[in-house]
């Protein structure tokens, strides 16, 4: 079985329903006027059959007119009381379960904000989607459909039962005697419904991966001409999601009619047996008639409960998924609390090893400074650890040995929203969101105002081409900035980490894919931003970074060389070959 697809879940596992239940436990007061509620209609239900049985024999039979008028309006109070209760009890459990699933969804969201990068690095995006989503609706009808119409389906049998046999015990039986059948056909009907429901889960879980996946990636299905094969890919996953509900809907449609048929079999041995009964003068005829209302109340809820007991069980597999996912440790243990007046900006690598998965080392004893102020450039080829030196930075990733300090004090005992605010970042790959520029900028954050955005689109020369744009800064950049150049989104990922002042600059191949005239104005940008400030820059194109203070050479995770730019290529090793191999002239040392 697939990471993530659902199992056959224990409808009394009562941890899992005791953590949901826990949910419930800011709505208490309203949680048990439900259960008021849920215990008033069980006793309502009953009274019906015995008022009419009541009207029978003691008013039509004799004649009573004026009696039956008054319990005509017993039984139309009655209709009426039972629908208030009726409408009170829906309401209520379906506020009930609304309010709980908001709060599952906003603390299932909180975490999935505190998960460190690694669990998105191997968890399919679209699994999570269906656990934030799916799952979570499916827990709304643990509590509409499932554990309160169960208590009071079981409810109104136990008074049912309890009416019938104080008016004939004899009756009673007669009436039971199909039951075994019902019960034995309802198990069956449990059973396969709760294999094709796991079956459907997991189909749906698979459909969203496959979806949003392929979606996010349509421009490389396009490119390479794979639409054919991803459109049957895609076939295939919908035609196992068509067969499994088209199983669920065979079961039912074969459970309802055999239950159908068990009660018109239960009522016909019972007005075979009452009639007699009746005949006989040994029961009245209004006891014949509310035990024809009796037995199809019975019936009713045990054909439900079945159903509702697929509810209640998938309900506890999606809070299972959903609890397994909030028990997650993959976390950063934000334990730390400094909160630093002003930062310098020194940053300290002291003999860090790090592997995303040991011992497959990505960097080995790496160690160098900088400075405040400083730039230091990160050189190497791809998978050399220049972008992991940057993610062990922010902590994104934890390290497994060695030490990584800022001004002196080791970041794992700052405290992480501090520490990022202090660390501004410009990634090779800008993601931007399906919003305005001023709040791709921002990120909301209402500390930042317009004025400063301005400043820093300015500083940048990002202002020219916003102010083109129809709305300036309220433009819309639909997703992932789809209507803005490729260097227009990386100068307005530059402006957003400008405008939180950071003391520590990093720009993970900031200007690899804008065009010269761009990379120029990014520069010039940079070359004002940087003084004061400590700067780490990755970056392909030497001609970037020869004014920087210090160049780190890694290759497989080590530091081969250091020292400025024409320090290395005096000495003629890796510096100088990849300056070489960029400009195709050979260097004298």
């Amino acid at each position: 079985m697939a990471e993530g697809d659902i199992k056959s879940g224990n409808i009394m596992d009562w941890k899992v329903l005791r953590r949901l239940f826990g949910f419930a436990r800011p709505y208490i007061g309203r949680f048990w006027v439900l259960v008021f509620l849920t215990i008033a209609m069980a006793v309502l239900a009953p009274l019906r059959p015995w008022l009419i049985q009541k009207a029978i024999d003691n008013n039509i039979a004799v004649g009573d007119f004026a009696g039956l008028q008054y319990m005509m309006l017993l039984l139309v109070g009655l209709l009426l009381l039972q629908s208030v209760v009726q409408y009170f009890h829906t309401y209520m459990s379906d506020w009930l379960g609304q309010f709980i699933i908001r709060d599952i969804r906003t603390s299932l969201y909180r975490h999935l904000l505190s998960l460190r990068l690694k669990f998105y690095d191997r968890t399919p995006i679209g699994r999570l989607v269906t656990r934030s989503v799916s799952d979570i609706e499916t827990l709304a009808s643990v509590f509409s459909e499932g554990v309160a119409a169960i208590v009071g389906d079981l409810l109104q049998l136990f008074f049912i039962i309890g009416f019938m046999l104080y008016t004939d015990w004899r009756l009673t039986l007669v009436c039971l005697s199909t039951l075994p059948l019902l019960l034995i056909s309802t198990y069956v009907f449990k059973e396969k419904i709760k294999v094709t429901f796991n079956d459907v889960r997991n189909a749906v879980a698979n459909l969203n991966s496959f979806v949003q996946e392929h979606i996010t990636g349509m421009s490389i299905v396009q490119i390479f001409g794979s639409e054919k094969r991803e459109y049957e890919k895609f076939k295939d996953i919908n035609r196992e999601h068509r067969r499994a509900n088209l199983r669920s809907v065979l079961y039912y449609s074969i459970y309802f009619p055999v239950a159908e048929v068990i009660q018109a079999m239960g009522i016909g041995l019972l007005v075979w047996y009452g009639a007699r009964q009746v005949i006989h003068a040994e029961i009245a005829l209004g006891v014949l008639v509310a035990f024809i209302l009796y037995i199809q109340m019975f019936f009713r809820p045990i054909r439900q409960i079945a159903d509702r007991f697929n509810t209640l069980q998938m309900g506890v597999v999606s809070s299972e998924r959903i609890m397994n996912l909030l028990d997650s440790k993959e976390h950063l243990s934000d334990t730390g609390s400094y909160i630093p007046e002003q930062l310098q900006g020194a940053v300290d690598f002291k003999g860090v090893w790090f592997a995303y998965n040991e011992p497959e080392w990505v960097l080995k004893d790496v160690s160098f400074s900088a400075k405040p102020g400083e730039m230091i450039a990160l050189v190497g080829a791809t998978g050399a650890g220049k972008s992991s030196i940057i993610n062990l930075l922010n902590r994104f990733y934890e390290y497994q040995r060695g030490e990584i300090c800022i001004d002196g004090r080791d970041i794992r005992e700052f405290d992480l929203a501090s520490l990022r605010q202090s660390i501004g970042v410009v990634l090779q790959d800008v993601f931007l969101f399906s919003d305005t520029i001023d709040n791709n900028i921002s990120l909301n954050n209402p500390d930042i105002s317009l004025e400063r955005m301005k400043e820093a689109a300015r500083l940048v020369g990002a202002d020219k081409f916003i102010e083109r744009l129809p709305g300036g800064f309220e433009y819309n950049v639909m997703e992932r900035g789809a209507t803005l150049s490729v260097g227009q989104r990386q100068l307005i990922s530059f402006v957003r980490a400008l405008v939180y002042d950071p003391r520590i600059i990093i720009l993970d191949e900031a200007t690899s894919s804008v065009d010269t005239e761009t990379e120029e104005m990014i520069q010039a940008a940079i070359d004002k931003l940087m003084k004061g400030r400590t700067s780490l820059v990755i970056a392909h194109r030497l001609s970037t970074i020869q004014k920087a203070d210090k160049i780190i050479v890694l290759d497989q995770g080590e530091i081969k060389e250091e020292g400025t730019h024409e320090e290395l290529l005096a000495k003629g090793g890796w510096y100088a070959q990849l300056y070489r191999m960029q400009y195709k002239e050979v260097v004298g040392s």
